[in-house]
């Protein structure tokens, strides 16, 4: 039998699924790079996320504690059909919700490719799904620090890639 409370957290539940559906869709889909892929994490992450709600002591933390499931699951598909990447940013720029966060530099998008999947996903978590560093480590299962300095290496290489692509650094 469901207590009182697990009946208001599957109600907050629900309304932050229906509220968030399209960027689990795309924090999928950069993980994935398919549609249909992305859409089954999504639904195994919510099946997961059902089972366990229970165990949700706080709805405050609702958010950081679902994308922590579609991350995992999205990692487990990618482990399982052994093809681990990140992000198609063209396709992602094509499906994100138009907002004014989307960047429009082609340069970017590409050098954001570049990246190593451990620098990535911090910052697709971090500036995309405009989490606090504190929630990308907890999500990703790594020390704060670590993501502090993922994040910095992240931003350091994107700095390079995109000094390369603008000529900056051809001057020597």
């Amino acid at each position: 039998m469901k207590t009182r409370n697990a009946f208001q957290h599957e109600e907050v539940f629900v309304q932050f699924i229906r509220e968030q559906k399209e960027r689990f869709y795309l924090l999928a889909y950069s993980y994935t790079k398919n549609e249909q892929d992305a859409l089954d994490v999504v639904q195994d992450s919510i099946q997961k996320a059902m089972l366990s709600l229970d165990r949700l002591e706080n709805v405050d933390y609702m958010k950081s504690w679902f994308y922590k499931i579609v991350v995992r699951t999205a990692i487990d598909f990618l482990r399982k059909h052994k093809r681990l990447q990140v992000t198609d940013d063209d396709t992602m720029q094509y499906l994100t919700p138009a907002q004014e966060d989307v960047y429009e530099d082609v340069d970017l998008e590409h050098a954001l490719e570049e990246l190593p999947q451990m620098y990535r996903e911090v910052v697709i978590l971090h500036y995309f799904e405009d989490l606090k560093l504190a929630d990308v480590a907890n999500i990703l299962d790594i020390k704060l620090s670590t993501a502090k300095s993922r994040l910095y290496k992240a931003l350091k290489l994107l700095k390079i890639q995109l000094q390369d692509v603008k000529g900056v650094t051809s001057h020597g």
